[in-house]
C-alpha cells in the first residue's frame, strides 16, 4: 500500500493477530497483504505500549506475582522440612 493510506483495524488486527499469535513473520505479512513492514512494525510496538491493558504492565505484573510465589513456596518447603525433623 502507498504511504498514507488508511488500513481498516480489522485487517491491522487479523495482521498483528497472525504475527503474535500465528507465527506469521513480519515479511511475509508485508507480502501477503501489500503493507509495508515499517506500518506493521508500529502497529507492533502500538499494540505493546498503547493499549488501555499495557502488555508491558501487565507482564510486570506477573513477573511481581510470580516472585511472590517463589517466596510462598520457599517457605513452605522449609515448614515442610522442619516438621519432618
Amino acid at each position: 500500500m502507498s504511504k498514507g493510506i488508511t488500513v481498516d483495524s480489522k485487517i491491522k488486527s487479523e495482521i498483528v493477530t497472525k504475527i503474535r499469535d500465528d507465527g506469521m513473520t513480519v515479511t511475509e505479512a508485508s507480502n501477503k497483504y501489500g503493507i509495508g513492514r515499517t506500518a506493521i512494525y508500529t502497529w507492533l510496538r502500538d499494540g505493546v505500549v498503547n493499549t488501555s491493558t499495557s502488555l508491558i504492565l501487565e507482564n510486570n505484573k506477573l513477573k511481581k506475582e510470580n516472585e511472590q510465589l517463589y517466596n510462598l513456596l520457599s517457605r513452605a518447603t522449609v515448614e515442610l522440612k522442619r516438621s519432618k525433623k
